[in-house]
């Protein structure tokens, strides 16, 4: 049993796998995250500023989920994301969907797949004679 205590509050918990939080301070981050994704819905062009000021949220926690693909900018928005690879901006995450094409290619290449044994060849007894006893 892995027992923490939750960063947010202090409170100990059974800690499982995530962000080492509580369950209840979990439940009203993603109250707080819905309350987020409502507000951008209808305000697609408020900065990371206003939105953490009308949504009591802090800027981190906001480029968090932007990071973590939970929420998505729309084109124009006045927030700026950048490829972490090669600086092209973004929508969402962490890079381009170039970047992660390469990355992916990349792992691919450097995974060795196992070769497929190569058939022997069959001898036949008349090309190599042998003493034989009966």
């Amino acid at each position: 049993m892995n027992v923490r205590n939750c960063r947010k509050c202090g409170r100990l918990f059974n800690y499982v796998s995530g962000p080492p939080i509580c369950m209840q301070c979990r439940e009203a981050l993603e109250a707080k995250f819905q309350e987020v994704k409502k507000y951008i819905q209808e305000h697609a062009h408020a900065s990371i500023p206003e939105v953490s000021e009308a949504c009591d949220v802090s800027t981190n926690q906001i480029q968090q989920w932007l990071r973590d693909e939970r929420l998505e900018l729309c084109e124009g928005s006045g927030i700026a994301l950048f490829c972490e690879e090669c600086g092209e901006p973004i929508l969402t995450g962490r890079y381009c969907e170039k970047c992660k094409a390469n990355m992916a290619n990349r792992l691919n290449d450097s995974i060795r797949k196992p070769e497929a044994p190569k058939p022997q060849p069959k001898k036949d007894s008349r090309d190599n004679p042998k003493m034989r006893f009966l």
